[in-house]
């Protein structure tokens, strides 16, 4: 869209204003070329009632029929009371209806072509009426009515397509801000499954060294070593997520952070080991034939694993916790209880960790339930993440 078409669609009496200067020129030629020697005198009172006849058309939009009515008493006035020279075409008369057409509502719009048509004959009957001129007149006048109708439709066309591309526009927004909301919440449930494994690790080795310094010195270096290596793991991962939402930050590139790929199944030997170092014996149980998951299935086991560890080891008070995955061909099922002192009682709220457990699952069409263990004893917790079939491959 040219810079001239948006001036104009915004200022539309410059539009006017031209047509009728356009107009206006064209009806002064008559007035100004050499005149056969038999035919009168152009004068000024003749041009002043040409003149009068666009003078209203500036007004069109604003009021159609009335510029229409004016313009052909203008024209009536020029016909009966001067003497001045015949015009190619009506333009005024011309102007004004197309304007009628593409502007008014039905009745007044039908109304102003019956009127039009019924002035076309007694006009040409005092005139030359001879069939050719009123066959013309009658052409030219449905044409102006017809364009102005095509104007309107055009521009109701116009309309409805600006509105529809609003629309899409708004729905797009409103879909973009909407994963955006689900990545956000998609990354704070991994920045608190990282930082929630990663601290409650430290916090038992942490509380559990100066105790092995005063009975068994050998076990602190192993105590240190386990908080530092569960540091450098949670760096590795959040500067991981980090790096992904940089890569879209203005001035971020694919080279800002390192890049790893998703944890997944074939992680979580050295997660139970790490586990293990805080004093919670681990046991890991598989069953099923065992297959490749999709790269988000996995991912999702992982930390489902690992958010039912890190509650164990914070929560339970527990000695012994059992991981088993079993899967099958619609899936893997996930299964960790331990032996601490079971769900916590009705009501007093279990934090975000079982809530980001129930969307991860849900995520991929899946569920997730808790509970207490069987007998009454310690805390159980199964979910489920079906997937469309088994790929190729094993999962480690």
């Amino acid at each position: 869209m040219s810079r001239l078409h948006v001036a104009l669609t915004a200022r539309p009496w410059r539009v006017d204003l031209a047509v009728t200067l356009l107009v206006q020129a064209a009806v002064t030629i008559p007035f100004v070329v050499p005149r056969a020697p038999h035919l009168p005198e152009a004068d000024w009172a003749s041009y002043a009632l040409t003149t009068l006849a666009v003078a209203p058309l500036p007004w069109r939009r604003r009021a159609p029929v009335a510029v229409l009515l004016a313009v052909l008493a203008a024209g009536a006035l020029y016909r009966f009371g001067a003497d001045g020279p015949g015009q190619p075409l009506p333009y005024p008369g011309l102007v004004a209806f197309y304007t009628v057409a593409a502007l008014s509502p039905p009745p007044r719009r039908l109304a102003a072509a019956a009127l039009m048509f019924t002035v076309i004959f007694p006009s040409v009957a005092t005139n030359t009426g001879e069939p050719r001129e009123l066959l013309f007149s009658l052409f030219v006048f449905g044409a102006a009515y017809v364009m102005g109708r095509l104007t309107d439709t055009r521009q109701r066309y116009a309309a409805a397509m600006a509105e529809r591309a609003a629309h899409l526009e708004r729905a797009n927004r409103v879909e973009a801000e909407q994963a955006a909301a689900r990545e956000r919440a998609r990354i704070a449930r991994e920045m608190h499954d990282v930082l929630s494994h990663a601290v409650s690790l430290m916090v038992g080795q942490a509380e559990a060294g100066p105790v092995a310094v005063r009975t068994a010195p050998e076990r602190a270096e192993a105590a240190f070593e386990a908080i530092a290596e569960a540091g450098r793991d949670a760096m590795t991962q959040l500067r991981g997520m980090l790096g992904v939402l940089r890569e879209g930050a203005p001035g971020g590139g694919p080279g800002d952070a390192p890049r790893a790929p998703q944890p997944g199944p074939a992680d979580l030997a050295a997660l139970l080991e790490r586990v293990r170092g805080t004093g919670l014996a681990v046991v890991h149980e598989t069953a099923g034939p065992v297959h490749a998951l999709p790269t988000a299935v996995g991912t999702t086991a992982y930390r489902v694993v690992q958010e039912a560890l890190t509650n164990t080891v914070r929560h339970a008070g527990a000695t012994t916790a059992v991981v088993r995955l079993e899967y099958d061909a619609g899936g893997l099922e996930i299964t960790v209880t331990d032996d601490g002192r079971g769900a916590p009682p009705a009501g007093t709220g279990g934090g975000n960790g079982l809530t980001g457990l129930r969307e991860r699952a849900a995520a991929h069409g899946g569920t997730a339930e808790a509970g207490t263990g069987p007998g009454g004893r310690g805390f159980v917790l199964r979910v489920a993440l079906p997937v469309a079939g088994p790929s190729a491959g094993v999962a480690g």
